[in-house]
C-alpha cells in the first residue's frame, strides 16, 4: 500500500489583492502577527506526518526559500546575545526535506502542481493551498491522509460554506454519502466539480477547502488541461474529469477555514491568532473592546 509521504505548496502568485505590499515581497510572508502565513501551511504538513515538501514559486518569490534556510549572522548575533527564546524560533524555521520549483508562467493552479511531477514520481501526494490556514483538533491534511490510507483514492476537503461566498472556490456536488468512513457521514463519493461556480450552477453548499489527497494520475489529465475559468489551468477541471471515470472522495472536515489570500480574511485571522497570542492577547482585546465602543 503506498504511503503519502510528500506535499505540493503552490505559492507562485502575484499577490496582486495586497499590492502594494506585495510588490516586493510574495503575499506567503505576510505576517499574522509574528509567523508568516506559508509557515502555518508547512507546520501543517509537518504536524499530519509529510516527510518532503515541495513550495512551487515564481521569480520573485526568493524571500521564501530565504524564511526556511539558516540565517548565519542572525544566529551568530542571538547567541552572542544570549537571546535564547529567539534563537530556537528562528532555528526552528530551518526546514529539513523542503524542496522549491519554479512555475515559470502564471497559468493557474494546475499547471503550479504538474511543475512538481519529477519530484511527485509515482508516488501519492498531498495538495496545500498557501493561502488557506485550518484551525482543526486533526489536522486536516492528516485527516485526509487517513482517508485514502483507507480508500487508495484521490480525496479532498470540504467545508460547509454561505452561498454568497462559494463563487471563490471549488464547488462539490452532495454525492453519496459513505458512513463506513471516518467517525460518521462525513465521506461522499463526488460526482461532479465545478469551479467558482455561478448563483445558477452551484452544485451544493461545499466548497473546497484548499486541502487534497491525489495519485500521479492526476498529472495525465493536467497535461491536456485546456484553461477553463480566469483563463487558467483548473485542478477542479481535472478533478470533474477524474471523477467521470474514477472514485473521488470529499471528507466534510469540522474545522475553522481562514482565507488569508484577502484582506478581510488575512486581517480577521490577525485578530483571531492575535487574541491567542501570548505576548499581545491582553492588550489586543483592550484595544478591540475600546475600538468597539469607539464604533457604538
Amino acid at each position: 500500500m503506498s504511503k503519502v509521504r510528500k506535499a505540493i505548496i503552490p505559492a507562485a502568485g502575484y499577490g496582486t489583492g495586497f499590492l502594494p505590499a506585495t510588490k516586493a515581497s510574495p503575499k506567503e510572508l505576510l505576517p499574522i502577527v509574528d509567523k508568516p502565513i506559508i509557515q502555518f501551511i508547512v507546520e501543517e504538513a509537518m504536524a499530519s506526518g509529510i516527510e518532503e515538501i515541495i513550495i512551487v514559486t515564481g521569480k520573485h518569490k526568493r524571500s521564501i526559500e530565504d524564511h526556511f534556510d539558516s540565517a548565519i549572522e542572525l544566529e551568530s548575533n542571538l547567541l552572542e546575545k544570549e537571546k535564547w527564546d529567539l534563537l530556537e524560533l528562528v532555528k526552528d524555521t530551518t526546514m529539513p526535506n523542503l524542496f522549491f520549483v519554479r512555475q515559470s508562467y502564471p497559468l493557474g493552479l494546475g499547471d503550479a502542481i504538474y511543475q512538481a511531477k519529477a519530484f511527485v514520481s509515482n508516488e501519492p501526494f498531498v495538495v496545500m493551498l498557501g493561502d488557506n490556514i485550518i484551525d482543526a483538533e486533526i489536522p486536516v491534511t492528516k485527516q485526509l491522509i487517513d482517508l485514502y490510507d483507507e480508500t487508495q483514492q484521490m480525496n479532498v476537503a470540504v467545508i460547509e460554506t454561505p452561498e454568497k461566498d462559494l463563487s471563490k472556490y471549488g464547488n462539490v456536488d452532495k454525492g453519496t454519502l459513505l458512513p463506513q468512513f471516518g467517525h460518521g457521514d462525513d465521506v461522499i463519493k463526488v460526482n461532479n466539480f465545478i469551479e467558482k461556480p455561478t448563483k445558477e450552477n452551484i452544485l451544493s453548499s461545499y466548497a473546497i477547502a484548499g486541502r487534497y489527497v491525489l495519485t500521479p494520475e492526476i498529472f495525465d489529465v493536467l497535461a491536456n488541461q485546456e484553461p477553463g475559468i480566469d483563463d487558467k489551468i483548473q485542478l477542479t477541471d481535472a478533478l470533474q474529469k477524474i471523477s467521470q471515470y474514477q472514485t473521488v472522495y470529499a471528507r466534510i472536515v469540522d474545522a475553522d477555514r481562514h482565507d488569508v489570500g484577502n484582506k478581510l480574511g488575512y486581517l480577521q485571522y490577525s485578530l483571531e491568532y492575535g487574541l491567542e497570542h501570548p505576548e499581545i492577547a491582553d492588550g489586543l482585546r483592550d484595544l478591540i473592546i475600546k475600538k468597539s465602543q469607539d464604533l457604538k
